[in-house]
């Protein structure tokens, strides 16, 4: 069944707002995963994180089907994007058929949107529309999923997501085989020539930031370790990046 145009398109980017484009690789990102903040306290959290030092904030959006929890939608980050809007959205979309959700969040703000390769048979038309919308296209892999999904995609994606934990809840620990596709991936995008930047999410703290940094990753997601460091958000923030930089 083929899927239905979309009818809206999202709102232009403010001048105020910073451009992702280009993505360049070789800077590494910190992207504070909002699904681990305090939800009673939800707007001090994404603050905490942007006067902390993060790089972009990271979206978790979870339909109770794809993954087994719900977790916040289109309200939020609209919200969100009115407090603070120059900061860079990353919208992770843990959801069955995606293509439904991208048009909403990119007129709420959404500046890179991320769809799993295992939610959409119709992946590339997705992505297509993503791009299509003025914003940043990314696809997602699950710990078993193979980087033979992406071998069609490449020119249509922007970044590349590793999940090193199964997707839908907080607070796991890092899968190491998991991480060894982020060396995989790096490895292709050479080989490829493609300029994809390579996002990790799942686990990710002061003891592999390093690691994953040095296998080519250049986003490093992080939810519990952030928010729950002994030196607060910016002391979570800062520890990361330490890691990252091998110091």
């Amino acid at each position: 069944m083929s899927l239905p145009p979309l009818t809206v398109s999202a709102p232009p980017r403010a001048e105020s707002r910073p451009s992702l484009s280009p993505l360049s690789t070789g800077t590494v990102r910190v992207s504070p995963s909002l699904l681990a903040a305090d939800f009673a306290h939800f707007g001090e959290g994404a603050a905490e994180c942007v006067h902390g030092g993060a790089d972009w904030l990271h979206f978790d959006v979870m339909d109770g089907h794809f993954v087994p929890n719900l977790s916040y939608g289109v309200d939020l980050l609209q919200a969100l994007r009115d407090t603070h809007p120059t900061t860079p959205f990353d919208v992770h979309l843990m959801v069955e058929k995606p293509y439904d959700f991208i048009e909403p969040f990119a007129a709420a703000g959404a500046d890179l949107i991320t769809i799993h390769a295992e939610a959409t048979p119709h992946l590339q038309r997705t992505l297509a529309a993503i791009r299509a919308l003025g914003r940043k296209a990314g696809v997602a892999l699950n710990p078993a999923t193979s980087l033979e999904s992406l071998h069609y995609v490449l020119d249509d994606v922007d970044l590349v997501l590793v999940m090193t934990v199964n997707p839908g809840f907080g607070g796991q620990k890092f899968l190491p085989a998991a991480g060894d596709k982020v060396g995989d991936l790096a490895r292709l995008r050479e080989r490829e020539g493609a300029s994809f930047l390579i996002s990790v999410d799942g686990g990710v703290d002061d003891r592999t930031a390093g690691n994953l940094v040095e296998l080519g990753a250049d986003i490093l997601v992080a939810g519990s370790f952030v928010f729950h460091h002994g030196g607060g958000v910016p002391g979570g923030i800062s520890a990361l990046r330490a890691a990252a930089a091998g110091l």
